[in-house]
Protein backbone atom coordinates (compact mmCIF):
# COMPACT_ATOMS: atom_id res chain seq x y z
CA UNK A 1 0.00 0.00 0.00
CA UNK A 2 2.82 2.43 0.63
CA UNK A 3 3.61 2.40 -3.05
CA UNK A 4 0.12 2.56 -4.45
CA UNK A 5 0.46 5.97 -5.98
CA UNK A 6 3.71 5.22 -7.67
CA UNK A 7 4.00 6.51 -11.20
CA UNK A 8 0.86 5.62 -13.12
CA UNK A 9 0.46 9.36 -13.22
CA UNK A 10 3.40 9.04 -15.47
CA UNK A 11 1.57 6.32 -17.36
CA UNK A 12 -1.47 8.10 -18.53
CA UNK A 13 -1.19 11.78 -18.91
CA UNK A 14 -1.41 14.59 -21.32
CA UNK A 15 -3.10 13.80 -24.56
CA UNK A 16 -4.69 16.08 -27.13
CA UNK A 17 -6.39 15.64 -30.47
CA UNK A 18 -3.35 16.19 -32.70
CA UNK A 19 -1.32 14.04 -34.99
CA UNK A 20 2.18 12.88 -34.12
CA UNK A 21 3.49 16.07 -35.72
CA UNK A 22 1.23 18.27 -33.63
CA UNK A 23 -1.30 19.00 -36.38
CA UNK A 24 -5.05 18.80 -35.73
CA UNK A 25 -6.61 15.47 -36.61
CA UNK A 26 -9.48 17.20 -38.36
CA UNK A 27 -9.87 20.45 -40.29
CA UNK A 28 -12.09 21.82 -37.55
CA UNK A 29 -11.42 19.73 -34.42
CA UNK A 30 -13.16 22.27 -32.20
CA UNK A 31 -16.42 21.05 -33.73
CA UNK A 32 -15.72 17.41 -32.86
CA UNK A 33 -17.11 16.17 -29.54
CA UNK A 34 -14.84 13.85 -27.54
CA UNK A 35 -15.52 10.13 -27.86
CA UNK A 36 -14.34 7.26 -25.70
CA UNK A 37 -12.34 5.76 -28.55
CA UNK A 38 -10.61 9.07 -29.27
CA UNK A 39 -9.63 9.67 -25.66
CA UNK A 40 -8.49 6.09 -25.13
CA UNK A 41 -6.32 6.23 -28.25
CA UNK A 42 -4.69 9.43 -27.06
CA UNK A 43 -4.26 8.09 -23.55
CA UNK A 44 -2.39 5.13 -24.99
CA UNK A 45 -0.02 7.55 -26.67
CA UNK A 46 0.86 8.97 -23.28
CA UNK A 47 1.59 5.46 -22.00
CA UNK A 48 3.94 4.99 -24.92
CA UNK A 49 5.61 8.33 -24.20
CA UNK A 50 6.19 7.22 -20.61
CA UNK A 51 7.49 3.82 -21.70
CA UNK A 52 9.87 5.29 -24.28
CA UNK A 53 10.97 8.22 -22.06
CA UNK A 54 9.70 10.81 -24.54
CA UNK A 55 10.42 13.96 -22.54
CA UNK A 56 9.22 16.45 -25.18
CA UNK A 57 5.79 14.81 -25.44
CA UNK A 58 4.54 16.37 -22.20
CA UNK A 59 5.36 19.98 -23.11
CA UNK A 60 2.59 20.04 -25.70
CA UNK A 61 0.16 17.46 -24.37
CA UNK A 62 -0.28 18.86 -20.86
CA UNK A 63 -2.45 21.92 -20.35
CA UNK A 64 -0.82 24.86 -18.60
CA UNK A 65 -3.63 24.43 -16.05
CA UNK A 66 -2.66 20.81 -15.32
CA UNK A 67 -2.92 19.55 -11.74
CA UNK A 68 -2.81 16.06 -10.32
CA UNK A 69 -1.10 13.69 -7.92
CA UNK A 70 2.08 11.69 -8.39
CA UNK A 71 4.54 9.78 -6.25
CA UNK A 72 5.78 13.08 -4.79
CA UNK A 73 2.32 14.48 -4.00
CA UNK A 74 0.63 17.36 -5.77
CA UNK A 75 1.73 18.05 -9.33
CA UNK A 76 1.54 21.01 -11.65
CA UNK A 77 2.57 21.01 -15.29
CA UNK A 78 6.28 21.46 -14.56
CA UNK A 79 6.57 18.76 -11.91
CA UNK A 80 4.26 16.43 -13.84
CA UNK A 81 6.39 16.74 -16.98
CA UNK A 82 9.41 15.68 -14.94
CA UNK A 83 7.69 12.75 -13.25
CA UNK A 84 5.89 11.53 -16.36
CA UNK A 85 9.09 11.49 -18.40
CA UNK A 86 9.85 8.05 -16.95
CA UNK A 87 13.54 8.79 -16.52
CA UNK A 88 13.89 6.32 -13.62
CA UNK A 89 11.37 3.81 -14.99
CA UNK A 90 11.72 0.65 -17.03
CA UNK A 91 8.29 -0.31 -18.37
CA UNK A 92 7.93 -3.65 -20.13
CA UNK A 93 4.25 -3.52 -21.04
CA UNK A 94 0.94 -1.81 -20.31
CA UNK A 95 -2.75 -2.15 -21.16
CA UNK A 96 -6.00 -0.25 -20.66
CA UNK A 97 -9.42 -1.83 -20.13
CA UNK A 98 -12.98 -1.08 -18.95
CA UNK A 99 -12.73 2.49 -20.25
CA UNK A 100 -15.59 4.87 -19.49
CA UNK A 101 -16.14 8.48 -20.52
CA UNK A 102 -18.06 11.11 -18.55
CA UNK A 103 -18.77 14.43 -20.30
CA UNK A 104 -18.59 17.18 -17.68
CA UNK A 105 -19.22 20.14 -19.98
CA UNK A 106 -19.07 20.99 -23.68
CA UNK A 107 -15.29 21.44 -23.48
CA UNK A 108 -14.41 19.07 -20.62
CA UNK A 109 -14.43 15.25 -20.50
CA UNK A 110 -13.38 12.67 -17.91
CA UNK A 111 -11.87 9.31 -18.90
CA UNK A 112 -11.75 6.47 -16.35
CA UNK A 113 -10.13 3.09 -16.93
CA UNK A 114 -8.44 0.08 -15.40
CA UNK A 115 -4.73 0.00 -16.23
CA UNK A 116 -2.25 -2.85 -15.94
CA UNK A 117 1.49 -2.21 -16.00
CA UNK A 118 4.55 -4.45 -15.86
CA UNK A 119 7.59 -2.43 -14.91
CA UNK A 120 9.70 -0.69 -12.29
CA UNK A 121 10.27 2.91 -11.27
CA UNK A 122 13.08 3.91 -8.97
CA UNK A 123 14.11 0.27 -8.85
CA UNK A 124 10.79 -0.83 -7.32
CA UNK A 125 7.99 -2.69 -9.06
CA UNK A 126 5.02 -0.44 -9.77
CA UNK A 127 1.53 -1.63 -8.79
CA UNK A 128 0.30 -4.05 -11.44
CA UNK A 129 -3.36 -2.98 -11.51
CA UNK A 130 -4.98 0.36 -10.79
CA UNK A 131 -7.99 2.50 -11.64
CA UNK A 132 -7.08 5.84 -13.18
CA UNK A 133 -8.85 9.07 -14.07
CA UNK A 134 -7.83 11.71 -16.60
CA UNK A 135 -9.61 14.94 -17.46
CA UNK A 136 -9.28 16.59 -20.87
CA UNK A 137 -10.13 20.19 -21.72
CA UNK A 138 -10.55 21.70 -25.16
CA UNK A 139 -8.17 24.62 -25.66
CA UNK A 140 -8.67 26.22 -29.04
CA UNK A 141 -8.47 23.43 -31.63
CA UNK A 142 -6.93 20.81 -29.36
CA UNK A 143 -7.80 18.69 -26.35
CA UNK A 144 -5.23 18.68 -23.54
CA UNK A 145 -4.78 16.72 -20.35
CA UNK A 146 -5.64 18.91 -17.37
CA UNK A 147 -5.83 16.35 -14.52
CA UNK A 148 -4.69 12.85 -13.69
CA UNK A 149 -4.61 10.55 -10.67
CA UNK A 150 -4.68 6.79 -10.11
CA UNK A 151 -5.22 4.36 -7.21
CA UNK A 152 -3.80 0.84 -7.02
CA UNK A 153 -6.30 -2.01 -6.62
CA UNK A 154 -5.86 -3.66 -3.21
CA UNK A 155 -7.96 -5.71 -0.78
CA UNK A 156 -9.36 -3.25 1.79
CA UNK A 157 -9.55 -5.96 4.46
CA UNK A 158 -5.86 -6.83 4.30
CA UNK A 159 -4.11 -3.76 2.90
CA UNK A 160 -2.21 -1.67 5.42
CA UNK A 161 -1.36 1.93 4.61
CA UNK A 162 2.19 2.85 5.67
CA UNK A 163 2.86 6.55 5.80
CA UNK A 164 6.46 7.73 5.46
CA UNK A 165 7.14 11.25 6.66
CA UNK A 166 9.61 13.89 5.67
CA UNK A 167 7.69 16.54 3.75
CA UNK A 168 5.74 19.59 4.81
CA UNK A 169 2.04 19.57 4.05
CA UNK A 170 0.83 21.30 0.90
CA UNK A 171 -0.32 24.85 1.62
CA UNK A 172 -3.99 25.72 1.29
CA UNK A 173 -5.28 28.34 -1.13
CA UNK A 174 -7.55 31.02 0.25
CA UNK A 175 -9.08 32.27 -2.99
CA UNK A 176 -12.84 32.52 -3.53
CA UNK A 177 -13.01 29.59 -5.96
CA UNK A 178 -11.24 27.28 -3.51
CA UNK A 179 -13.48 28.37 -0.65
CA UNK A 180 -16.64 27.74 -2.69
CA UNK A 181 -15.58 24.21 -3.63
CA UNK A 182 -14.24 23.49 -0.16
CA UNK A 183 -17.58 24.42 1.40
CA UNK A 184 -19.29 21.83 -0.80
CA UNK A 185 -16.61 19.19 -0.16
CA UNK A 186 -17.07 19.50 3.60
CA UNK A 187 -20.81 18.91 3.16
CA UNK A 188 -20.12 15.79 1.07
CA UNK A 189 -17.78 14.40 3.73
CA UNK A 190 -20.24 15.08 6.54
CA UNK A 191 -23.02 13.35 4.60
CA UNK A 192 -20.68 10.38 3.98
CA UNK A 193 -19.85 10.22 7.69
CA UNK A 194 -23.57 10.09 8.49
CA UNK A 195 -24.26 7.46 5.77
CA UNK A 196 -26.90 9.88 4.45
CA UNK A 197 -27.60 8.77 0.88
CA UNK A 198 -30.37 11.30 0.39
CA UNK A 199 -28.15 14.21 1.31
CA UNK A 200 -25.35 12.88 -0.88
CA UNK A 201 -27.72 12.56 -3.81
CA UNK A 202 -28.69 16.22 -3.50
CA UNK A 203 -25.06 17.38 -3.37
CA UNK A 204 -24.07 15.54 -6.55
CA UNK A 205 -24.82 15.72 -10.27
CA UNK A 206 -27.10 13.22 -11.99
CA UNK A 207 -24.09 11.31 -13.34
CA UNK A 208 -21.22 10.69 -10.91
CA UNK A 209 -18.36 8.24 -10.45
CA UNK A 210 -15.78 7.55 -7.76
CA UNK A 211 -12.45 5.75 -7.17
CA UNK A 212 -11.60 5.10 -3.52
CA UNK A 213 -8.27 4.61 -1.70
CA UNK A 214 -8.41 0.85 -2.32
CA UNK A 215 -8.69 1.28 -6.09
CA UNK A 216 -12.38 0.32 -6.09
CA UNK A 217 -14.25 1.94 -8.96
CA UNK A 218 -17.91 2.96 -8.78
CA UNK A 219 -19.07 3.89 -12.25
CA UNK A 220 -22.64 5.02 -11.58
CA UNK A 221 -24.42 7.22 -9.08
CA UNK A 222 -26.34 4.26 -7.71
CA UNK A 223 -23.12 2.32 -7.09
CA UNK A 224 -21.38 5.26 -5.44
CA UNK A 225 -24.31 6.13 -3.18
CA UNK A 226 -24.70 2.50 -2.15
CA UNK A 227 -21.02 2.33 -1.20
CA UNK A 228 -21.04 5.62 0.69
CA UNK A 229 -24.18 4.67 2.60
CA UNK A 230 -22.93 1.18 3.51
CA UNK A 231 -21.46 0.13 6.84
CA UNK A 232 -17.86 -0.39 5.71
CA UNK A 233 -16.68 2.74 7.52
CA UNK A 234 -17.62 4.02 10.97
CA UNK A 235 -16.46 7.65 11.20
CA UNK A 236 -16.83 9.73 14.34
CA UNK A 237 -15.56 12.90 12.70
CA UNK A 238 -13.97 14.07 9.43
CA UNK A 239 -11.74 16.97 8.40
CA UNK A 240 -10.98 18.48 4.98
CA UNK A 241 -7.89 20.72 4.97
CA UNK A 242 -5.05 22.02 2.78
CA UNK A 243 -7.47 22.67 -0.06
CA UNK A 244 -6.49 24.14 -3.41
CA UNK A 245 -8.98 24.79 -6.20
CA UNK A 246 -8.39 25.13 -9.94
CA UNK A 247 -10.98 26.35 -12.41
CA UNK A 248 -10.75 24.40 -15.68
CA UNK A 249 -13.57 26.39 -17.27
CA UNK A 250 -16.13 28.77 -15.73
CA UNK A 251 -18.42 25.77 -15.05
CA UNK A 252 -15.94 23.01 -14.10
CA UNK A 253 -13.50 23.11 -11.19
CA UNK A 254 -11.09 20.72 -9.45
CA UNK A 255 -10.49 20.71 -5.71
CA UNK A 256 -7.45 18.95 -4.24
CA UNK A 257 -7.28 18.51 -0.49
CA UNK A 258 -6.16 16.44 2.47
CA UNK A 259 -8.86 14.44 4.25
CA UNK A 260 -8.69 12.78 7.66
CA UNK A 261 -11.12 10.43 9.38
CA UNK A 262 -11.45 9.65 13.07
CA UNK A 263 -12.87 6.15 12.96
CA UNK A 264 -12.42 2.83 11.17
CA UNK A 265 -12.89 1.44 7.67
CA UNK A 266 -13.07 -2.34 7.25
CA UNK A 267 -11.67 -2.73 10.76
CA UNK A 268 -8.64 -0.46 10.19
CA UNK A 269 -7.96 3.10 11.22
CA UNK A 270 -7.49 4.93 7.91
CA UNK A 271 -4.57 7.27 7.48
CA UNK A 272 -4.88 10.68 5.82
CA UNK A 273 -5.79 10.80 2.16
CA UNK A 274 -5.00 12.94 -0.83
CA UNK A 275 -8.35 13.74 -2.39
CA UNK A 276 -9.38 15.23 -5.73
CA UNK A 277 -12.96 16.16 -6.52
CA UNK A 278 -14.41 17.57 -9.72
CA UNK A 279 -17.33 19.98 -9.45
CA UNK A 280 -19.76 21.18 -12.10
CA UNK A 281 -21.64 24.43 -11.78
CA UNK A 282 -25.39 24.10 -12.10
CA UNK A 283 -27.29 27.37 -11.87
CA UNK A 284 -25.73 29.43 -9.10
CA UNK A 285 -24.21 26.51 -7.21
CA UNK A 286 -21.63 23.74 -7.50
CA UNK A 287 -22.31 20.01 -7.48
CA UNK A 288 -19.89 17.10 -7.00
CA UNK A 289 -19.40 15.00 -10.17
CA UNK A 290 -16.33 12.81 -9.59
CA UNK A 291 -13.72 12.03 -6.96
CA UNK A 292 -10.59 9.95 -6.49
CA UNK A 293 -8.88 9.38 -3.13
CA UNK A 294 -5.31 8.15 -2.55
CA UNK A 295 -3.61 7.19 0.71
CA UNK A 296 -1.38 10.15 1.61
CA UNK A 297 2.31 9.46 2.09
CA UNK A 298 2.67 12.03 4.85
Amino acid sequence: MNRIHYSLFACTNAVIFVSCTGSPLAENPAAVAPTKDSLVALERRSFEAWKTKNVRFWDTFLSDKFVGYGSSGRLDKKSASTEFSGADCEIQSYDLAEEQIQVLAEDVALLRYRASVDGKCGGEKVPAIRWAASVFVREGYTWKKVFHAAAAVVDPKVAVVKLPGGKAEDPASGDADTEALLSMEKQVWEAWKDHDGGRLSGLTTNEISFINIFGSHFGTKAEALQDWSAAGCDAKSVRVTNAAGRMITPTVGILRFKGTVDGTCFGQRPGPIWGSSIYVKQGDGWKWAFGINLPARW
